[in-house]
């Protein structure tokens, strides 16, 4: 049997799997094997998928498990019972807000609702509604905008949900009166930089290191979760977080990227790059160096119903459609909502070409991403990790023939993550660097 001397945990939507990783101290780090178990929130209880999923990876890859986090060092990832799931508020839709949903999904969480302005009764109704785990409050650049922020703070604080954790990253002038408000009101409140310090500055950075850190201690996310942190040697990540790191670490190596995740739930697009200089020069506002977006309706098992409908007729048989497709015909299926899943989610992270009419006339801006300069596409996820062709669909986006999307180029390299370790790598770089950039170079074929 092959031992171990780390594991890393991915408790999942629909799947849980359990890396086994060896040398991870020495130059020569190496990936032992993967074991797959449905995950079990259903049975009321995380680490029984867990179990199963180390007993498969000591059956199929002869892999000695032991005792799950005294053996051998466990470091764990989740999305598990609908991830980190909180509501976004900030000043001006365009500036704030968007600053702090950037923020919030590059952290890995599920962005559930948003505000920009003043906080509504009705607002604070659905805010309620929407059970987050978390909120995130910004507004105003530093020493800019104060009254709005003050009273969203006081909006926020009397909506009577002690239980649920508060980050302000606004107006650094408001931050003490802002954290009295939260504090008298009984909620813990965390406070960071600005994530919008000043016009057309992003700063996203800190809100996202806190976002993971308030993830780990504060919030269980399905049931089991609190004997899997009580395992870990570190603290509990979120998974699409993790595949950020991920593409970070990878985008140091390699340069600019785009890394698609497919999963049952919903489909991820993480993209690390600076885009075109020539296209900077008419951008209407700032993006972020490494960007995240979550698509929550394409997902190839929980979610396929939606697929089936944006595809137009494209998608007709979804019958059977299974987490763990065995079959020709069941990877078929798959393979077909897979297509459809990567094409759509990155048209939707791409930005584009706009005309726009103003005093002097017509003129072009670049809304959102700009994908252009990116060298590699990079496939992860069961779907495209574990089934057929999956280097074929990225290969074959679909092209915009009024040139005005801007999708990576056509001649950009298609790779996928064979190991399927690209959540696992994220977080083992936040201890061992250079092991997680060999592990994760290796994996896409590029070692």
């Amino acid at each position: 049997m092959k031992v171990p001397d780390m594991l890393v945990a991915e408790i999942g939507s629909t799947i849980t799997k359990l890396s086994a990783f060896a040398g991870i101290n020495t130059a020569r780090p190496a990936f032992l094997g993967q074991g797959i178990a449905l995950t079990s929130v259903s049975e009321g209880d995380v680490t029984i998928g867990l179990s199963r999923a180390g007993k498969d990876l000591e059956a199929r890859c002869g892999v000695a498990t032991g005792e799950l986090g005294s053996d051998a060092e466990l470091l764990a990832v989740s999305s598990a019972a609908g991830g980190l799931r909180m509501t976004v508020h900030g000043l001006t839709r365009d500036m704030t807000l968007k600053a702090a949903r950037e923020a919030s999904l590059g952290a890995g969480a599920v962005v559930v609702y948003t505000t920009a302005g003043a906080i509504t009764a009705e607002d604070a109704t659905r805010i309620k509604a929407h059970d987050p785990k978390l909120i995130l409050l910004s507004g105003g650049v530093d020493y800019g905008e104060r009254d709005i922020v003050v009273k969203n703070a006081r909006a926020l604080a009397a909506m009577g949900a002690p239980g649920i954790p508060v980050i302000y990253a606004g107006n650094a002038a408001v931050a003490d009166e802002v954290m009295r408000i939260f504090k008298d009101a009984g909620m813990a409140v965390f406070v960071t930089e600005n994530v919008y310090p000043g016009i057309d500055e992003l700063n996203v950075g800190p809100t996202r290191s806190i976002i993971q850190e308030v993830f780990a201690r504060h919030i269980i996310t399905a049931p089991g979760m609190e004997r899997i942190k009580e395992m870990a040697a570190g603290p509990v990540v979120p998974t699409p977080g993790a595949v950020l790191m991920a593409a970070e670490i990878l985008y140091r190596e390699i340069g600019d990227l785009v890394a698609v995740d497919v999963g049952g739930a919903t489909t991820d697009v993480h993209s690390i790059t600076e885009g075109s200089e020539t296209l900077a020069a008419i951008t209407v506002s700032p993006e972020p160096l490494a960007k995240r977006t979550v698509e929550g309706d394409l997902g190839v098992y929980i979610n396929a119903r939606h697929i089936v409908e944006q595809s137009h007729g494209a998608v007709e048989d979804i019958q059977n459609v299974t987490p763990l497709p065995a079959t020709e015909k069941e990877q078929e299926r798959i393979g077909v909502l897979t297509r459809w899943a990567v094409d759509l989610a990155i048209w939707r992270h791409a930005g584009a070409v706009r005309v726009s009419y103003g005093a002097y006339g017509k003129s072009e801006v670049v809304e959102g991403r700009d994908l252009t300069r990116v060298g590699y596409l990079i496939g992860t996820g069961g779907a495209l990790t574990k089934l057929p062709g999956g280097a074929e669909i990225l290969k074959t986006i679909r092209r915009d023939p009024h040139k005005r999307k801007l999708l990576p180029p056509a001649d950009a390299r298609a790779l996928i993550d064979t190991d399927y370790i690209m959540a696992s790598a994220g977080i083992i770089g936040r201890r061992h660097p250079d092991a997680a950039a060999r592990l994760l170079m290796t994996s896409v074929g590029l070692n």
